[in-house]
Protein backbone atom coordinates (compact mmCIF):
# COMPACT_ATOMS: atom_id res chain seq x y z
CA UNK A 1 0.00 0.00 0.00
CA UNK A 2 1.17 3.97 -0.59
CA UNK A 3 1.42 3.89 3.28
CA UNK A 4 4.13 1.04 3.48
CA UNK A 5 1.16 -1.45 5.16
CA UNK A 6 1.66 -5.14 3.87
CA UNK A 7 -0.12 -5.40 0.56
CA UNK A 8 -3.70 -7.09 0.90
CA UNK A 9 -4.73 -10.79 0.93
CA UNK A 10 -7.02 -11.57 -1.07
CA UNK A 11 -10.10 -14.45 -1.03
CA UNK A 12 -11.39 -15.53 -4.00
CA UNK A 13 -14.15 -18.14 -2.85
CA UNK A 14 -16.85 -19.74 -5.32
CA UNK A 15 -18.93 -22.59 -5.67
CA UNK A 16 -16.64 -25.08 -8.29
CA UNK A 17 -13.79 -25.31 -9.80
CA UNK A 18 -12.92 -22.90 -12.62
CA UNK A 19 -16.07 -20.34 -11.46
CA UNK A 20 -13.29 -17.90 -10.44
CA UNK A 21 -11.35 -18.17 -13.39
CA UNK A 22 -14.08 -17.64 -15.78
CA UNK A 23 -15.16 -14.10 -13.78
CA UNK A 24 -12.42 -12.72 -12.16
CA UNK A 25 -8.76 -14.45 -12.61
CA UNK A 26 -8.24 -11.35 -15.16
CA UNK A 27 -8.53 -8.76 -12.17
CA UNK A 28 -6.34 -11.42 -9.43
CA UNK A 29 -3.63 -11.00 -11.94
CA UNK A 30 -3.56 -7.77 -12.35
CA UNK A 31 -4.01 -7.74 -7.81
CA UNK A 32 -1.12 -10.33 -7.95
CA UNK A 33 1.19 -7.93 -9.85
CA UNK A 34 0.21 -5.41 -7.31
CA UNK A 35 2.30 -7.63 -4.29
CA UNK A 36 -0.80 -9.04 -3.17
CA UNK A 37 -1.17 -12.72 -1.54
CA UNK A 38 -4.33 -14.61 -3.64
CA UNK A 39 -5.71 -17.69 -1.89
CA UNK A 40 -8.35 -19.22 -4.70
CA UNK A 41 -11.09 -21.19 -3.18
CA UNK A 42 -13.57 -23.85 -4.14
CA UNK A 43 -16.57 -24.88 -2.23
CA UNK A 44 -16.82 -27.88 -4.11
CA UNK A 45 -14.45 -30.56 -5.95
CA UNK A 46 -17.26 -30.67 -9.03
CA UNK A 47 -17.51 -33.83 -8.18
CA UNK A 48 -21.10 -34.33 -9.97
CA UNK A 49 -19.34 -32.93 -13.07
CA UNK A 50 -18.80 -36.13 -15.00
CA UNK A 51 -21.26 -38.43 -16.43
CA UNK A 52 -18.78 -41.26 -17.38
CA UNK A 53 -16.44 -40.79 -14.05
CA UNK A 54 -17.10 -41.47 -10.62
CA UNK A 55 -17.60 -38.77 -8.49
CA UNK A 56 -14.30 -39.88 -6.51
CA UNK A 57 -12.36 -40.20 -10.33
CA UNK A 58 -14.18 -36.62 -11.24
CA UNK A 59 -13.60 -34.65 -8.27
CA UNK A 60 -9.55 -35.76 -7.76
CA UNK A 61 -9.34 -34.73 -11.59
CA UNK A 62 -10.99 -31.43 -10.84
CA UNK A 63 -8.77 -30.24 -7.44
CA UNK A 64 -5.59 -31.26 -9.79
CA UNK A 65 -6.66 -28.88 -12.65
CA UNK A 66 -7.83 -26.19 -9.72
CA UNK A 67 -4.31 -26.21 -8.53
CA UNK A 68 -2.77 -26.00 -11.73
CA UNK A 69 -4.54 -23.14 -12.71
CA UNK A 70 -4.03 -21.29 -9.50
CA UNK A 71 -0.03 -22.34 -10.02
CA UNK A 72 -0.31 -20.14 -13.17
CA UNK A 73 -1.29 -17.33 -10.98
CA UNK A 74 1.16 -18.16 -8.34
CA UNK A 75 -1.96 -18.16 -5.75
CA UNK A 76 -2.73 -20.60 -3.03
CA UNK A 77 -5.82 -22.89 -3.39
CA UNK A 78 -8.00 -24.71 -1.43
CA UNK A 79 -11.49 -26.39 -1.64
CA UNK A 80 -14.13 -27.03 1.07
CA UNK A 81 -14.92 -30.40 0.56
CA UNK A 82 -18.98 -29.75 -0.12
CA UNK A 83 -20.85 -32.06 -2.91
CA UNK A 84 -22.25 -30.29 -6.19
CA UNK A 85 -25.74 -29.53 -5.74
CA UNK A 86 -25.60 -30.22 -1.70
CA UNK A 87 -24.31 -26.61 -0.49
CA UNK A 88 -26.50 -25.79 2.28
CA UNK A 89 -27.24 -22.88 4.65
CA UNK A 90 -27.21 -24.33 7.96
CA UNK A 91 -24.96 -23.76 11.16
CA UNK A 92 -22.32 -27.02 9.85
CA UNK A 93 -21.93 -25.18 6.50
CA UNK A 94 -21.08 -21.73 7.83
CA UNK A 95 -18.97 -23.07 10.80
CA UNK A 96 -16.96 -24.62 7.64
CA UNK A 97 -16.72 -21.54 5.83
CA UNK A 98 -15.46 -19.50 8.77
CA UNK A 99 -13.11 -21.62 9.37
CA UNK A 100 -11.71 -21.26 5.75
CA UNK A 101 -11.73 -17.58 6.21
CA UNK A 102 -9.91 -17.58 9.15
CA UNK A 103 -6.88 -19.57 8.05
CA UNK A 104 -6.82 -17.28 4.40
CA UNK A 105 -7.17 -14.12 6.62
CA UNK A 106 -8.01 -12.38 4.30
CA UNK A 107 -8.83 -8.49 3.81
CA UNK A 108 -10.52 -8.51 0.82
CA UNK A 109 -12.62 -11.15 -0.51
CA UNK A 110 -14.45 -11.70 -4.24
CA UNK A 111 -17.11 -14.47 -4.27
CA UNK A 112 -20.44 -15.24 -5.94
CA UNK A 113 -23.29 -12.91 -6.91
CA UNK A 114 -26.58 -13.18 -4.49
CA UNK A 115 -28.62 -13.76 -7.32
CA UNK A 116 -26.95 -16.11 -10.16
CA UNK A 117 -28.28 -19.00 -12.17
CA UNK A 118 -27.90 -21.76 -10.26
CA UNK A 119 -28.20 -22.66 -6.42
CA UNK A 120 -24.84 -23.64 -5.42
CA UNK A 121 -23.55 -20.47 -6.55
CA UNK A 122 -26.29 -18.39 -4.28
CA UNK A 123 -25.73 -20.31 -1.43
CA UNK A 124 -21.71 -19.89 -1.34
CA UNK A 125 -22.43 -16.04 -1.82
CA UNK A 126 -24.89 -15.95 1.50
CA UNK A 127 -22.13 -18.67 3.54
CA UNK A 128 -19.54 -16.60 2.39
CA UNK A 129 -21.24 -13.05 3.40
CA UNK A 130 -22.54 -14.20 6.85
CA UNK A 131 -18.71 -16.13 7.54
CA UNK A 132 -17.14 -12.91 7.21
CA UNK A 133 -18.94 -11.90 9.84
CA UNK A 134 -18.64 -14.64 12.07
CA UNK A 135 -15.09 -15.01 11.58
CA UNK A 136 -14.04 -12.34 13.87
CA UNK A 137 -16.72 -13.32 16.46
CA UNK A 138 -14.00 -14.46 19.22
CA UNK A 139 -16.62 -17.46 21.00
CA UNK A 140 -17.78 -18.74 17.92
CA UNK A 141 -16.19 -22.16 17.64
CA UNK A 142 -15.79 -23.88 14.15
CA UNK A 143 -15.07 -27.09 15.69
CA UNK A 144 -11.90 -28.28 13.99
CA UNK A 145 -9.46 -30.05 15.68
CA UNK A 146 -6.91 -27.19 14.58
CA UNK A 147 -9.00 -24.62 14.72
CA UNK A 148 -7.21 -20.91 13.26
CA UNK A 149 -7.66 -18.10 15.25
CA UNK A 150 -10.58 -15.81 15.08
CA UNK A 151 -9.51 -12.56 12.35
CA UNK A 152 -9.42 -9.14 13.62
CA UNK A 153 -12.22 -6.84 11.19
CA UNK A 154 -14.50 -7.93 9.10
CA UNK A 155 -13.05 -8.06 5.15
CA UNK A 156 -13.62 -5.88 2.17
CA UNK A 157 -16.45 -8.14 0.01
CA UNK A 158 -17.08 -8.00 -3.35
CA UNK A 159 -19.25 -10.08 -5.62
CA UNK A 160 -18.54 -10.86 -9.06
CA UNK A 161 -20.84 -11.03 -12.32
CA UNK A 162 -23.68 -13.43 -12.33
CA UNK A 163 -23.52 -15.69 -15.28
CA UNK A 164 -24.65 -13.92 -18.67
CA UNK A 165 -24.67 -10.33 -15.90
CA UNK A 166 -28.40 -11.38 -15.57
CA UNK A 167 -31.08 -12.10 -12.59
CA UNK A 168 -33.74 -14.91 -12.63
CA UNK A 169 -35.45 -13.06 -15.40
CA UNK A 170 -32.83 -12.24 -17.74
CA UNK A 171 -32.85 -8.81 -16.48
CA UNK A 172 -29.48 -6.98 -16.26
CA UNK A 173 -27.75 -6.80 -12.64
CA UNK A 174 -26.19 -3.63 -11.53
CA UNK A 175 -22.62 -3.29 -11.20
CA UNK A 176 -20.15 -0.93 -9.29
CA UNK A 177 -17.04 -0.88 -11.28
CA UNK A 178 -15.32 -2.74 -14.17
CA UNK A 179 -11.69 -3.68 -14.20
CA UNK A 180 -9.81 -3.31 -17.38
CA UNK A 181 -8.35 -6.68 -17.78
CA UNK A 182 -7.21 -6.36 -21.48
CA UNK A 183 -3.64 -7.32 -20.12
CA UNK A 184 -3.98 -9.96 -17.77
CA UNK A 185 -6.37 -11.72 -20.42
CA UNK A 186 -4.17 -14.21 -21.84
CA UNK A 187 -3.22 -15.45 -18.63
CA UNK A 188 -6.62 -15.70 -17.56
CA UNK A 189 -7.42 -17.85 -20.62
CA UNK A 190 -4.49 -20.33 -19.68
CA UNK A 191 -5.57 -20.47 -16.31
CA UNK A 192 -9.31 -21.14 -17.34
CA UNK A 193 -7.99 -23.83 -20.33
CA UNK A 194 -6.75 -25.63 -17.33
CA UNK A 195 -10.01 -26.84 -16.53
CA UNK A 196 -10.03 -29.87 -19.44
CA UNK A 197 -12.53 -31.94 -17.96
CA UNK A 198 -14.75 -29.27 -17.26
CA UNK A 199 -15.16 -28.35 -21.15
CA UNK A 200 -16.49 -31.76 -22.13
CA UNK A 201 -18.82 -31.56 -19.20
CA UNK A 202 -20.46 -28.19 -20.76
CA UNK A 203 -20.74 -29.33 -24.31
CA UNK A 204 -22.78 -32.85 -22.88
CA UNK A 205 -24.92 -31.17 -20.08
CA UNK A 206 -25.58 -27.37 -21.60
CA UNK A 207 -24.48 -27.86 -24.94
CA UNK A 208 -21.80 -25.59 -24.61
CA UNK A 209 -18.72 -26.25 -26.62
CA UNK A 210 -16.64 -23.28 -27.06
CA UNK A 211 -15.59 -23.02 -23.44
CA UNK A 212 -12.42 -20.22 -23.91
CA UNK A 213 -14.83 -18.27 -26.14
CA UNK A 214 -17.86 -17.85 -24.70
CA UNK A 215 -15.53 -16.21 -21.47
CA UNK A 216 -13.48 -14.38 -23.72
CA UNK A 217 -16.93 -12.79 -25.53
CA UNK A 218 -18.22 -12.37 -22.05
CA UNK A 219 -14.98 -10.59 -20.65
CA UNK A 220 -15.61 -8.67 -24.35
CA UNK A 221 -18.69 -7.47 -23.48
CA UNK A 222 -18.13 -6.04 -20.23
CA UNK A 223 -14.77 -4.43 -21.23
CA UNK A 224 -16.90 -2.68 -24.22
CA UNK A 225 -18.75 -0.90 -21.82
CA UNK A 226 -15.21 0.90 -20.77
CA UNK A 227 -14.08 1.20 -24.21
CA UNK A 228 -11.62 -1.36 -23.58
CA UNK A 229 -10.85 -5.56 -24.96
CA UNK A 230 -11.85 -7.21 -22.04
CA UNK A 231 -12.88 -6.48 -18.79
CA UNK A 232 -14.89 -7.95 -15.42
CA UNK A 233 -17.67 -6.26 -13.69
CA UNK A 234 -18.07 -6.16 -9.36
CA UNK A 235 -20.05 -4.95 -7.04
CA UNK A 236 -19.08 -4.24 -3.35
CA UNK A 237 -21.28 -5.28 -0.26
CA UNK A 238 -21.73 -1.88 1.71
CA UNK A 239 -24.23 -3.27 4.30
CA UNK A 240 -23.28 -2.60 7.92
CA UNK A 241 -20.61 -3.15 9.00
CA UNK A 242 -18.63 -4.05 5.97
CA UNK A 243 -16.27 -1.76 4.89
CA UNK A 244 -17.06 0.84 2.08
CA UNK A 245 -13.57 2.06 0.95
CA UNK A 246 -13.36 0.32 -2.67
CA UNK A 247 -9.43 -1.05 -2.01
CA UNK A 248 -9.66 -2.76 -5.21
CA UNK A 249 -10.19 0.54 -7.06
CA UNK A 250 -7.38 1.85 -4.77
CA UNK A 251 -4.92 -1.21 -5.76
CA UNK A 252 -5.77 -1.05 -9.58
CA UNK A 253 -6.17 2.50 -10.01
CA UNK A 254 -6.38 4.31 -13.74
CA UNK A 255 -7.57 0.32 -14.34
CA UNK A 256 -10.29 0.17 -12.52
CA UNK A 257 -13.43 2.01 -13.89
CA UNK A 258 -16.67 3.25 -11.42
CA UNK A 259 -19.82 2.58 -13.29
CA UNK A 260 -22.40 1.97 -11.47
CA UNK A 261 -24.32 0.98 -14.19
CA UNK A 262 -27.36 -1.79 -14.80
Amino acid sequence: MADGSPQPRILAIHAHPDDVEFQIAGTLALLKQKGCHITIATMTAGDLGSAELSQTEIANIRRKEAKAAADLLGADYMCLEFGDLAIVVDDASRRRVTEAIRRARPSVVITAPPIDYMADHEVTSRLVRDALFSASVPFYKTHEWDAAPPTEKIPHLYYCDPLEGVDWFGKPVPHDFIVDTTSTNDLKMKMLAAHDSQRAWLRRQHGVDEYLDSCTKWSGKRGAVIGKAHGEAFRQHLGHPYPHSNIIAELLGPLCHVTQAS
